[in-house]
């Protein structure tokens, strides 16, 4: 209980949120990292699992690839990027892709292979074309569950940003191996609750896009997904 206070008296002190190392900086950088991270992983599977799930092809592949790339331990990425790429950023970016990958990816493809293929075969029927079908009927219902790979691979990196400081002077994750190195364990609790707060903050926004997409896509039987496809095929013709 006295180490909680303590790190609670480490946070309420002004000196630790002001300048190149106070609280704002580290979180600002914290964020970056992992919105570094998850643009490049989302260019990377986006595209890839909305290709499969479209298809229906390339699924067994797709999971196998989620599931190495899943059974890679981060930390020992982390070091063997860093032995390659040298200190800095890039070898923790490049291990947290790695991590935010298969979540997104599994999101794209199971969120476009869940649509209804009665629904496809209707626009593919009016003359819409493959890209038409893709970004104006599977994605948009797909939305939910592609909403949910997104959260998932969003706490996955975001909590284990925390790494970088690894290898570089950046993010919260800074204040838990100073504390550690220098024994300062109310720094290493605070430092720990903040990303903690970080996660809980991006959770609960993700999940409240994910309720409006989910919504959205299921509001009523009569104006949910089978309305909206009939305006978009109206729009079409």
């Amino acid at each position: 209980m006295n180490l909680f206070a303590d790190a609670l008296t480490w946070l309420g002190d002004p000196s630790h949120w002001s300048g190149r190392t106070g609280i704002a900086q580290r979180a600002a950088q914290h964020l970056g990292v992992t919105a570094g991270a998850l643009a490049i992983a989302a260019t990377l599977a986006l595209p890839t699992g909305i290709l499969v799930g479209h298809t229906r092809r390339g699924r067994s592949l797709v999971v196998a690839i989620s599931g190495a790339a899943r059974a890679v331990p981060t930390l020992g990425l982390l070091t063997l990027a860093a032995l390659a790429l040298g200190i800095g950023l890039q070898a923790p970016v490049l291990a947290l892709v790695v991590l935010a990958v298969p979540s997104l990816l599994a999101g794209a493809y199971a969120g476009v292979e869940s649509v209804d293929p009665v629904t496809v075969d209707a626009a593919r029927a009016v003359g819409m074309s493959e890209f038409q079908i893709i970004t104006r009927v599977e994605l948009p219902l797909a939305a939910p569950v592609v909403v949910g790979g997104l959260r998932a691979a969003t706490l996955q990196v975001v909590a284990t940003a925390t790494l970088a400081a690894y290898v570089s002077d950046t993010g919260l994750g800074r204040y838990l191996f100073t504390g550690l190195r220098s024994r300062d364990y109310p720094q290493m609790l605070a430092g720990a609750l903040l990303v903690a707060a970080l996660a809980l903050l991006l959770e609960a926004v993700l999940a409240r896009l994910q309720q409006l997409a989910t919504r959205a896509t299921t509001s009523t039987p009569r104006h949910g997904a089978p309305a909206r496809l009939a305006a978009s095929l109206e729009g079409h013709a």
